[in-house]
């Protein structure tokens, strides 16, 4: 089969097209899957390049929660797949053959539906989905039948993104009628938790470059703050909240903005109803942030840090996708063999950027990629 292989830590040249992969086999309790489209996220660059942290801040390494390294080389990236059951493995029903789905993108450690502590994932620590085939436990390739949604808008609503939104609100107990400020909102975590917010009833503030501030307002959010101004952002956000103090923070940048969020938690303690609460699943805007911890604890800030979630979350969301309660926000295909066009392109964004990019193997461009080809989904 054709897949994109990445041989090693370092730039896109590590990242090698080949047409002579073996086709994986289903093992007992499997599925083959044939892939119509894998979304990109950007933990894909951050495996590629080496940058999940050690002690020693100049290391390169990968994400390595168990204990141990998972990712091994070569390795097919990719976490958000969607496409179509072509073959079981034994103990599977025949019947899944021809389902059209999505897949949970986690490695589970074991059976707990409640709880994720280690959490690794498809396209690190085993094959993903930049790859015209994968192979993937049964019980987390679910069925989506709904036809409202393409292939390569489908994947557009990969866990990766929405289970991880799920979760950091979820961790800080977002309820109905609170008021969530959304941090990188026009990424695919910040655009899946500001429709989250709307389906739990909380409100959500976005925090984006102001010329997307229409789609963001269109998606869902209350009001869109401008990220490229943050000088008195206090002030800006008691404007659009009737000076009422954030309930939640989703932060997906953290860096030297992270006192500025807090600040908008703490201004009037007097007003709140509950704890100020902070859950955090990115470093966009920098590894390190300088906080008087006697902030955090006077205040009773709470923080939670995100990574993925867990099987209860992925079931709801799948749920909500069959429903149409959730919308995908797809910015554009690209095909397989032009992965390091995509790559390039991610990482130097449009200023109309907004949502996911999705890879589709070049075997399926016409059908599942063509209409989304660059520039015909904006």
């Amino acid at each position: 089969m054709a897949a994109m292989l990445l041989t090693g830590h370092g730039g896109i040249d590590k990242l090698v097209y080949r047409q002579d992969v073996p086709t994986p086999k289903p093992a007992r309790g499997e599925v083959l899957v044939k892939v119509t489209a894998t979304a990109k996220n950007n933990t894909d660059r951050k495996a590629r390049e080496g940058l999940y942290p050690t002690e020693d801040k100049g290391d390169v390494t990968s994400f390595q929660i168990g204990g141990s390294p998972t990712l091994t080389f070569p390795r097919i990236q990719g976490a958000d797949v969607a496409g179509r059951v072509v073959a079981v493995g034994e103990g599977v029903d025949a019947e899944r053959i021809g389902q059209r789905g999505l897949l949970d993108f986690n490695l589970y450690a074991d059976e707990r539906r409640d709880i994720n502590l280690t959490p690794d994932y498809y396209g690190h620590g085993a094959d993903g989905g930049f790859a015209e085939y994968i192979a993937v436990p049964s019980d987390q390739f679910h069925a989506v039948g709904n036809p409202e949604f393409a292939d390569a808008q489908l994947a557009a609503m990969g866990m990766c993104s929405y289970q991880t939104a799920l979760h950091m609100l979820n961790s800080a107990s977002v309820k109905a009628g609170e008021r969530v400020l959304v941090t990188g909102a026009s990424g695919g975590v910040g655009t899946a938790l500001i429709q989250l917010c709307r389906i739990m009833g909380a409100i959500p503030y976005a925090l984006s470059q102001q010329d997307k501030s229409d789609a963001l307002l269109k998606l869902g959010a209350e009001a869109v703050l401008d990220r490229s101004n943050m000088q008195n952002f206090t002030d800006k956000v008691r404007a659009v909240t009737q000076d009422h103090p954030i309930d939640a923070v989703m932060d997906l940048v953290g860096g030297e903005m992270t006192n500025c969020f807090i600040d908008t938690m703490i201004f009037d303690m007097k007003r709140r109803t509950s704890y100020p609460r902070l859950s955090i699943a990115g470093a966009s805007g920098g590894n390190v942030s300088e906080i008087m911890w006697t902030r955090i604890y006077l205040y009773q800030v709470q923080i939670f840090g995100v990574s993925h979630g867990t099987r209860e979350e992925a079931e709801q969301l799948v749920e909500w996708i069959r429903s149409s309660q959730l919308k995908p926000v797809l910015h554009a295909a690209f095909k397989l063999s032009d992965l390091h066009e995509a790559e390039t392109y991610f990482v130097n964004r449009s200023s109309n950027y907004l949502g996911k990019i999705v890879i589709v193997p070049d075997s399926q461009w016409q059908e599942h990629g063509a209409p989304y080809a660059l520039g015909k989904t904006s």
